[in-house]
């Protein structure tokens, strides 16, 4: 009796495996295909612009920012959810300082979190060529 249900929870598994895998090699390929550019940042107007990326084909990696802009330099970038500002979490808390200081996007991702980097970094992208007027 114990051997059927081990192989029962094996086979569960490996039927969700056979299911979930293609979907996830799918996205990952869409995700790596994600460009970053068309920003100019010397062209930025003062102000709070809120930009979103949609995640991708399965909106895994679905955000929404603002990013304030004060005396033509990204100031400040703040992680959105459905009811206003949200605790970013620590890829977003490593990822946006960089752009702020380098202001630019072209900033070192986090190891290991490249996919959901770029992500976000196409909130912010979105919100800067809001910025750009």
């Amino acid at each position: 009796m114990g051997w059927a249900i081990v192989v029962g929870i094996v086979a569960l598994i490996a039927g969700g495996a056979a299911i979930g895998m293609p979907m996830l090699l799918r996205e990952h390929a869409e995700a790596r295909r994600v460009a970053l550019g068309g920003v100019d940042f010397s062209r930025l107007k003062d102000g709070k612009y809120v930009g979103e990326y949609a995640g991708g084909m399965y909106k895994w990696r679905a955000n929404k920012v603002q990013v304030e802009v004060s005396s033509g330099k990204v100031t400040d970038i703040k992680p959105l959810g459905e009811s206003g500002v949200v605790k970013p979490d620590a890829h977003q808390a490593a990822i946006y300082p960089r752009v702020i200081e380098a202001q630019s996007l072209e900033v070192d991702m986090v190891s290991g979190a490249t996919l959901t980097c770029k992500a976000y970094l196409k909130a912010v992208e979105d919100a800067l060529k809001r910025a750009q007027g």
